[in-house]
């Protein structure tokens, strides 16, 4: 692949600018990817949504935290449409929806976060802290106070990014992004990935080792079903937006040296947003797959419990055929 490379400064090496004319783009991939994973995000989750309103009991915790896990995926998938025309052309939509789509998609990513850490809190309580005072009028409340908090805390996390992006022009395409310097960026990035997903993350690493520890040195592990399933949203939600996470701290550490490892930086990251985009596509599947995974375990115990009374009426009725058959043997020898 060829390059071209200007140097600003020939004494000082810091100050080498790097001019890549042909590097390969994932805008267009990127683009349409975003397409599928809206279509297949907003199928699921309203699905979801539907079975959850119809069918289950919403004042249980665990639907109540999936419902807003739900609403917040349906969020977060909104504005990818948007960015999808951004990757494939530019930005067309002015400032306003720049600034909303920023909001928006901030929201959707840091409320999900609190909720799936609020969740394992309330499996960590039920689970280990055993004796912990708590009834399900306080587990209701407790639920209810921290998707409240989910939603407060996302939408002030979201208006300092809100309130920074603006559309520029350049070679007569818009674009929306911040303009501030470097070192503001990551000042805000460092505080916000910080307390929004490195500290959720030591807590669910945290209580999970504890719960882990508890359900593994218990006998009876019939009620830890749903442990299982709040594990594994919180899993696909981790697998899916750690890497990008890990990388954006990457970038804002490490500057690329020449065009070719811009590439491959630029490549990843590509990559690693689209596997962190899909992440809205998970709960719908995971919820799914769980209920009936617990469905057909409830009906193989309905057909064992029926069997086995089958089974006990069938020897009843050899018992007794067999107790009459030995009276009319009696009778008749005598």
């Amino acid at each position: 692949m060829e390059s071209n490379s200007t140097v600003s400064d020939v004494d000082d090496s810091s100050d080498v600018v790097y001019l890549c004319d042909e590097m390969f783009s994932f805008d267009t991939i990127s683009g349409a990817f975003f397409i599928l994973i809206f279509i297949f995000s907003v199928a699921g989750n309203c699905l979801l949504l539907l079975v959850l309103v119809t069918y289950e009991n919403l004042k249980h915790v665990t639907n109540l935290f999936i419902v807003n896990l739900a609403c917040s995926d349906l969020i977060f998938t909104f504005t990818l449409p948007f960015w999808a025309i951004y990757y494939l052309h530019h930005w067309v939509f002015g400032e306003f929806a720049c600034k909303l789509m920023t909001a928006v998609y901030i929201v959707g990513l840091y409320s999900s976060t609190i909720l799936l850490t609020a969740m394992t809190v309330d499996r960590f309580i039920l689970v280990v802290l055993q004796n912990w005072p708590s009834n399900s009028v306080k587990r209701q409340r407790f639920a209810m106070v921290a998707c409240v908090a989910s939603w407060v805390i996302g939408t002030a996390a979201s208006l300092r990014d809100a309130i920074k992006v603006k559309v520029e022009q350049s070679d007569g395409m818009s674009t929306c992004e911040d303009p501030s310097d470097g070192h503001d960026i990551n000042l805000g990035y460092y505080l916000q990935v910080s307390l929004l997903f490195f500290l959720p993350l030591a807590i669910i690493v945290f209580c999970y080792s504890a719960i882990l520890k508890t359900v593994l040195q218990d006998s009876c592990r019939k009620r830890y079903r749903t442990i299982v399933v709040v594990f594994c949203l919180v899993a696909a939600f981790f697998i899916c937006w750690g890497p990008y996470n890990i990388l954006l701290f990457i970038t804002s550490l490490y500057e690329p040296k020449d065009c070719d490892a811009m590439e491959q930086l630029e490549i990843a990251y590509s990559i690693c947003r689209i596997l962190a985009y899909s992440h809205c596509c998970m709960n719908p599947l995971l919820f799914m797959h769980s209920q009936n995974l617990l469905c057909c375990k409830k009906a193989k115990k309905r057909n064992r419990e029926r069997n086995i009374s089958q089974n006990a009426s069938v020897i009843q009725n050899v018992t007794f055929v067999a107790q009459n058959s030995a009276v009319m043997f009696e009778l008749h020898s005598e």
